[in-house]
């Protein structure tokens, strides 16, 4: 609540270096209801950011001074809570894959439409909100052990630290062991669209990939299949 007794409107932090796209982003998020903030160079976007006043942060890679790869890496080691979106112009893989090791929860490919930054930005502050792992026991996948408590998965001698949103996909595919999870199930639960049929995106096959990586000899654990999504048979 704010002093009038109205609730606060959620702050968003947006870095972006230039000026016109700055300026449309903040005017957008201000139409929906947001109170935008926006700075244009990454020392700038890191300094705002630190000051934990912010519910969620819009982060441009390519900016003057410090990178957004290293603004997120900054502020994710800090604020390990703080959302981040990350806006690009570069989409390959290796680009968007570098983004999610560092910490960014999702990201958005320049040109993008205003509807889909709008479900990415409002489904990343629901679960913010929650800002619960609904499952915390531990379980078993396979040889792995997970305990979600600790974001450790543990495979003979071998301990392999998770970010939250990789234990809440591991736990969703203990959970629903055996059966296929779907794409658009994975971006409702985990994520948190509420419509996903109507979008877009790689960001769940870019996290898959990335905690496939992750988990090295275990990674066969996750079964892909062609055309539906993922499996695990253990």
């Amino acid at each position: 609540m704010n002093a009038t007794g109205q609730p606060s409107k959620p702050r968003i932090l947006v870095v972006e270096d230039e000026p016109a796209i700055q300026r449309g982003l903040c005017d957008v998020l201000a139409f929906h209801g947001y109170a935008p903030t926006g700075v244009d160079t990454g020392e700038d976007g890191l300094r705002e950011g630190r000051l934990g006043q912010y519910d969620l942060v819009l982060l441009d890679i390519m900016l003057p001074g410090k990178s957004g790869f290293d603004v997120c890496e900054e502020l994710r080691a800090e604020l390990p809570r703080l959302p981040i979106l990350m806006l690009t112009a570069r989409g390959s893989e290796e680009d968007v894959v570098r983004g999610f090791r560092c910490g960014s929860d999702d990201y958005v490919t320049k040109p993008f439409s205003i509807a889909e930054l709008m479900a990415r930005v409002e489904a990343l502050l629901r679960r913010a909100q929650r800002n619960v792992v609904s499952r915390s026991d531990p379980f078993t996948l396979g040889d792995l052990q997970v305990d979600p408590e600790s974001r450790v998965a543990t495979t003979g001698n071998h301990e392999i630290e998770l970010s939250k949103r990789e234990v809440e996909l591991l736990a969703l595919f203990a959970q629903e062991r055996g059966r296929i999870v779907s794409r658009r199930m994975l971006l409702q639960e985990v994520w948190g669209f509420d419509r996903p049929e109507r979008l877009e995106t790689r960001t769940v096959d870019m996290h898959i990939a990335k905690l496939r990586k992750k988990l090295g000899d275990a990674r066969e654990v996750i079964e892909t299949v062609r055309g539906e999504g993922y499996r695990v048979a253990f």
